[in-house]
């Protein structure tokens, strides 16, 4: 996204824009606390932890990035994820993270990334999800299966 003359766009600025780009309407919400860990988040929106979408940048075995949307109450179970993809994936390093998706640990969200992405069935099961935009204190409201639509993810069981 282009800057203005001297204008900084700032990452909660760059997830809205992102996210209006693929055809959904969202209001990002800066909240008063810090939203950067699935607890803090689900305090702040006033949720579940399991509506909390975690947006966690792992790396498959051919170099590449994938982006996996996983319900906070969640971890990960990489053997059911190879089980359902049939790629070992690992945590991709912060410095990485930070470098190809512009966003630190703990803000990156779910839209805007050209990395495959995968969602975690036990997202769907809610009426809305909250998701990191691109700051630690900044969320947005949205329909899972809305989410899953504009980023074309393909949903698995996640553990």
């Amino acid at each position: 996204m282009a800057e203005a003359a001297g204008e900084r766009v700032t990452g909660p600025e760059r997830v809205a824009a992102a996210a209006r780009a693929l055809g959904l309407a969202v209001d990002v919400v800066r909240m008063p606390a810090s939203t950067r860990t699935a607890e803090e988040a689900a305090l702040a929106c006033g949720c579940t932890v399991a509506q909390i979408v975690k947006s966690l940048v792992f790396e498959a075995g051919d170099g590449g990035l994938r982006l996996l949307l996983v319900s906070g109450a969640n971890r990960v179970d990489p053997v059911a994820v190879e089980a359902a993809t049939g790629e070992r994936l690992s945590r991709a390093d912060p410095k990485r993270v930070r470098a190809e998706t512009g966003f630190a640990i703990g803000g990156v969200p779910p839209v805007g990334h050209p990395a495959p992405v995968l969602m975690d069935r036990d997202l769907l099961a809610h009426a809305t999800v909250w998701a990191a935009a691109g700051a630690p204190d900044a969320v947005f409201e949205i329909a899972p299966d809305a989410l899953r639509a504009a980023t074309g993810a393909t949903v698995i069981a996640m553990g």
